[in-house]
C-alpha cells in the first residue's frame, strides 16, 4: 500500500470504456489511476482525491473536455491538464490555451509511449511547481548567499526536462526537429545546428544533452559571436598557473566538459586558430592551455550552432573544410519563428506565465486577437523579439487578460497573411501599383492600428486620425475593417 500511495494520481475522463481501459493499460504501472465517464463524475473525483495531472478528452456528451479543464483550472490550479483532441487548427488551441490552460495537447490516434511521456512529464511539472515554491519560500526568509545557491538548484530543475522545454503545436514543424534531433541525441558524433539566430538553438542542444548518455555529466555553452580570440581561446582552453594575474591556474570549458557536453554557438564567426583548436579536439581529444607546453585530454561532446550556412563559408575559404565535415556528422536545421504557423501563441502564453511570475505580476494570459496579431507577424529576431514584446506587453499591462492594444505599433501595421507579415510598409513603397493604390495599402494598415490600440473605440480613433465618426465608418466600410469581437460574435 505505502509503494501504491507514493505513486501520482492521474485521473483519466473520458465517455468510452475503451479508450479509458487503453489509457489505463498504459499508465498504471507508474502512475496510481482514477477514471470518470463525464465532467461531472470527474469533478466529484477531484473534491475526494488529490489528483496531480487530468486527461480528458475533447468530445465528451453535456460538457467539453476544454470547458471542463478550465472548470479545474478555477477550482484545481495546480493540477497539471492534458487535452486528447482531433483538431489541430491555431483558433482552436488558442481558446483551449485561454480558457482552461492546457499543458499539453495529445491528437488521436495517440501511441501508448507519447501518452506515457506526457503523463510523466504533467506529473514532474507538478512536483517541479511544488518545489519551486518551496524554494520561493526559502529565497524570501535565508540571506542573499543562500539565495544564489537555490537559484542554482531552481536552474537545475528549470534546465532537466530535455525536449519537453521545445514547446510547440501538434503539427509545428519543430516536430520534426526533436524527433531527428532526438535520434541523434543517443548517438555520440558532433552535430551541428543552422539556424537563423534566436531559433532556440542552444535549447535543442541543451535537450541533446538531456537526452543523452551523458545526461549525468556536466552541460556548458559558450556563444563565440563577437567574442575577441584571446578571450574566447582563454574560455575554451583555459590557462596554466603564472599566464593570469594572481598566479592562479585556469580551467577551461575543454577541461570541464570532459564526459559532457560543450555548445558552442556563433560557430561561423570562429577565427581559423579557434578552429585549428576545435578540429584537433574533434580529432585527438587534445588541447594545450594557454602558457602550458603538454596537452591535456578530454572526452567532450560538442555540438555547434551555426547562424550563416557553413558550406557557402567554406567556398569561399573563411571556414576550414574538414572542420565543417567533422562538425556535420549529423546536421539539423532550426526553423525560424516565421515558418513555425502555430507555436507562437503556445510560446508567447509560456513566456508570459514565466515572466509574470519572474517580476511578480500575476496575468491570466492574452486574448485572441492580440495572439492573432503575433502570430501573424514574421518576428525577424525569433524568439529573443517575442520575448522582448511579451515583456513589453506585461511591464504596461492594466488587467490579467492582456490585449492587442498593448503590442507595438509595427506588428500591429502588419497586414494579416498566411506565409507571415511584412513587418513594415516597404511593400507599399516599393510594390507595383498606382499611387492611389499604395496610398489605400498604407490607410488600411493605419487604420487598423489605431483602432485596435484605442480598443475598438472609434470616438478616440477618429479624433486622433482628425477624421469625424462617419467618415471613419465610411472608410473602415470601404475597406472591410470589423472589430474581431464583433465578428467573431457574429459568426457564432
Amino acid at each position: 500500500m505505502a509503494g501504491a500511495a507514493s505513486q501520482p494520481a492521474v485521473l483519466l475522463v473520458d465517455d468510452e470504456p475503451h479508450s479509458l481501459s487503453a489509457m489505463r493499460m498504459a499508465l498504471e504501472d507508474e502512475f496510481e489511476i482514477l477514471t470518470a465517464p463525464d465532467a461531472g463524475a470527474a469533478r466529484r473525483v477531484l473534491e475526494q482525491e488529490w489528483v496531480q495531472v487530468v486527461i480528458c478528452d475533447q468530445r465528451m456528451p453535456g460538457q467539453s473536455g476544454v470547458d471542463f479543464l478550465a472548470e479545474v483550472r478555477e477550482s484545481w490550479p495546480e493540477t497539471v491538464r492534458l487535452l486528447i483532441t482531433g483538431y489541430t487548427d491555431t483558433s482552436a488551441m488558442i481558446a483551449a490555451i485561454n480558457d482552461a490552460g492546457i499543458h499539453q495537447f495529445l491528437t488521436k490516434p495517440w501511441h501508448p509511449d507519447q501518452l506515457l511521456i506526457a503523463t510523466r512529464n504533467a506529473a514532474r511539472l507538478f512536483s517541479l511547481a511544488r518545489e519551486n515554491e518551496r524554494l520561493a519560500l526559502e529565497m524570501r526568509l535565508l540571506a542573499s548567499t543562500a539565495e544564489s545557491r537555490i537559484e542554482k538548484r531552481r536552474k537545475k530543475l528549470r534546465e532537466g526536462m530535455g525536449f519537453e522545454t521545445v514547446l510547440r503545436a501538434p503539427a509545428s514543424p519543430m516536430n520534426a526537429v526533436v524527433q531527428v534531433a532526438r535520434q541523434f541525441a543517443s548517438f555520440d558524433v558532433p552535430v551541428l545546428l543552422s539556424g537563423e539566430p534566436g531559433t532556440g538553438k542552444a535549447q535543442i542542444a541543451r535537450a541533446m544533452h538531456f537526452g543523452s548518455l551523458r545526461s549525468d555529466k556536466p552541460f556548458y555553452e559558450l556563444d563565440l559571436a563577437g567574442m575577441p580570440e584571446d578571450l574566447a581561446t582563454l574560455e575554451l582552453m583555459g590557462a596554466k598557473r603564472g599566464v593570469l594575474p594572481g598566479a592562479v591556474a585556469r580551467a577551461g570549458l575543454f577541461q570541464k566538459a570532459d564526459r559532457g557536453t560543450l555548445y558552442l554557438g556563433g560557430i561561423e564567426t570562429a577565427t581559423p586558430g579557434l578552429q585549428l583548436a576545435l578540429l584537433r579536439v574533434l580529432k585527438e581529444g587534445t588541447f594545450a592551455p594557454l602558457g602550458g607546453q603538454e596537452k591535456l585530454t578530454t572526452n567532450l561532446r560538442l555540438i555547434c550552432g551555426a547562424g550563416r550556412d557553413l558550406r557557402n563559408l567554406v567556398a569561399e575559404g573563411s571556414f576550414r573544410s574538414d572542420l565543417f565535415f567533422a562538425l556535420a556528422a549529423g546536421e539539423i536545421a532550426v526553423p525560424p519563428l516565421r515558418a513555425r504557423r502555430g507555436d507562437v501563441a503556445i510560446l508567447a502564453q509560456a513566456m508570459l506565465v514565466e515572466l509574470g511570475s519572474q517580476h511578480g505580476k500575476p496575468v491570466h494570459g492574452l486574448d485572441e486577437p492580440a495572439l492573432e496579431f503575433l502570430e501573424n507577424y514574421d518576428w525577424p529576431g525569433n524568439l529573443r523579439e517575442l520575448r522582448n514584446e511579451v515583456t513589453r506587453m506585461l511591464i504596461f499591462a492594466q488587467d490579467s487578460v492582456l490585449g492587442a492594444d498593448l503590442i507595438s505599433r509595427h506588428i500591429l501595421q502588419a497586414p494579416p497573411s498566411e506565409e507571415g507579415a511584412d513587418r513594415s510598409a516597404e511593400a507599399a513603397l516599393t510594390a507595383e501599383g498606382t499611387l492611389k493604390d499604395r496610398v489605400e495599402l498604407m490607410e488600411m494598415r493605419i487604420l487598423r492600428e489605431t483602432l485596435t490600440r484605442h480598443r475598438w473605440n472609434k470616438s478616440r480613433a477618429a479624433a486622433e486620425l482628425g477624421l469625424s465618426r462617419v467618415g471613419l465608418r465610411a472608410k473602415l466600410d470601404r475597406y472591410g475593417i470589423a472589430d474581431p469581437a464583433t465578428k467573431a460574435e457574429q459568426e457564432d
